[in-house]
């Protein structure tokens, strides 16, 4: 082993460890619900700041996540936004709380999100029994949340389902397709489209199973989606969004142009696709 990668790997190691310590002082036996409460304060702290109030989403939003998640690498959630509220939410925080990194992803919205019914449905990593929230942020700044409790284990850490050279090669392809609605209106305000990106986002605690050492982190660090000239949204991303980021999204018919995205990862690699949006 080189005196490099003897310092890699002792980097690696201590990422490792320092991940390891902080899930298990958030899943040793008998934690009780002020404990849990204690983590989400300094989660919310981090993410929200300590001033600001965050209010119940009844009405707001709607959070959807399974109780018993039957793959914690890939748990699906759904966050809908009713049309009467969709104009005034400049922005959706979807957090797993007891994740080593809590915040998935940060969705802020732009004009061609449209003013008719929103929604975003991805699938996340879950390292615990944890509560998985979604905040949305308003145009007057306020903030109200939803949060579902999730019962998976080990999201973050599961092996690379691939090995890495597959993995690598294939990092950046993209499908960008427009959805077909149920029923043909052309009056509907919004349309509905899935992006699906080649990416093996890891998280930094899987192993490369050949040489025993920590895959460093790499994952898709911001996408942008556009209609048009038209922001759909802008994403900020982390290492809790699963292997392979999936999204399904809405976005206004009543914008002309293409439907595209850009990507960019850790590594700084750029990636687009463009779809046409059909019925709109």
């Amino acid at each position: 082993m080189t005196p490099a990668d003897g310092a890699a790997h002792a980097r690696n190691t201590l990422f490792a460890s320092v991940a390891v310590a902080l899930c298990m002082a958030v899943s040793m036996p008998g934690a009780v619900a002020g404990e849990d409460a204690e983590i989400w304060q300094s989660v919310r702290s981090d993410v929200f700041g300590d001033e600001r109030k965050i209010a119940d989403g009844s009405g707001k939003l709607k959070l959807e996540a399974p109780y018993r998640a039957e793959d914690a690498a890939i748990v699906p959630i759904t966050v809908t936004i009713p049309a009467s509220i969709a104009p005034k939410v400049r922005k959706l925080t979807l957090l797993v709380e007891k994740n080593p990194a809590p915040v998935v992803a940060a969705f802020k919205f732009g004009e061609a999100a449209g003013l008719g019914e929103r929604r975003i449905s991805t699938r996340v990593r879950v390292d615990m029994y944890s509560n998985v929230r979604a905040v949305i942020e308003m145009a007057d700044g306020s903030l109200h949340m939803q949060t579902k409790f999730v019962k998976a284990a080990g999201g973050c850490s599961a092996p690379a389902l691939k090995d890495m050279d597959a993995a690598l090669a294939s990092i950046g392809k993209m499908k960008l397709r427009a959805l077909q609605p149920k029923t043909q209106q052309s009056s509907r305000p919004i349309s509905e489209a899935q992006v699906m990106v080649k990416h093996p986002n890891y998280s930094g605690m899987q192993m490369n199973q050949l040489t025993g050492l920590y895959i460093p982190a790499k994952f898709v660090e911001h996408m942008e989606v556009r209609k048009g000239d038209a922001v759909v949204f802008e994403m900020e991303g982390g290492i809790s969004l699963s292997t392979d980021p999936n999204i399904r999204f809405t976005y206004s018919s009543k914008i002309e142009g293409p439907l595209s995205v850009s990507v960019r990862d850790t590594d700084k690699r750029a990636f687009k696709a463009v779809a046409v949006a059909k019925g709109s």
